[in-house]
């Protein structure tokens, strides 16, 4: 027997073939399968994206994070436990609270004796912005917690023209330990004792 590999000869190789009503069936199912995706899933349905006009609005709504948030949780500190004496605006009230805004109490470089003011309290003279002031402020920072001490403290040294470091409420947390049994901060001549 001679075998000659030299030219072999082609094979055809048998495949075998998939039916046409197979394939059909297959683009079908998946067809429906995205049908149904569609319209259970939420991703396309205007009841879920309707009330947002655009990207924009949707950003609007999402929850704020780090110094934003911080700044926001400040703010509704301070609108509920200070607001109502030194104004929305930090302008403060006539004969009633001095003003946060541009005070040299406020913006000093460091922050030790506006912490003690809430958490002691003041009663007695103090000169804000070149106006003298009755002062008599309760100890209204001593009910609230380090953190939202802080937030609020770091608002009213951020706000309305304001420019200050913030205060962390590790810092305030120290300063309570401190200050603690305390006697209410008597005027401003005590209040300069008080080493920044």
């Amino acid at each position: 027997m001679n075998h000659d590999i030299s030219n072999p000869k082609p094979h055809a190789t048998a495949h075998p073939m998939v039916p046409i009503w197979v394939i059909s069936l297959t683009v079908t199912l998946i067809f429906l399968a995205g049908v149904y995706f569609d319209h259970h899933s939420g991703w396309f349905d205007a009841r879920v994206y309707g009330p947002y006009a655009n990207a924009e609005q949707v950003q609007m709504y999402q929850p704020l994070a780090g110094a934003e948030a911080e700044r926001l949780h400040g703010k509704q500190v301070y609108d509920a436990v200070c607001g109502t004496c030194h104004g929305a605006d930090g302008m403060g009230m006539a004969g009633k609270a001095p003003p946060l805004a541009g005070s040299e109490w406020v913006l000093t470089k460091g922050f030790k004796r506006l912490t003690e003011i809430p958490l002691a309290g003041l009663n007695g003279p103090v000169t804000v912005k070149g106006q003298s002031w009755n002062a008599s402020m309760a100890a209204m920072g001593a009910g609230l917690n380090d953190k939202d001490l802080a937030a609020v403290l770091t608002y009213i040294r951020s706000s309305w023209g304001n420019k200050a470091e913030p205060v962390e409420a590790d810092d305030v947390k120290a300063i309570r330990a401190e200050l603690a049994g305390h006697a209410m901060i008597n005027g401003e001549t005590e209040l300069k004792t008080i080493p920044e």
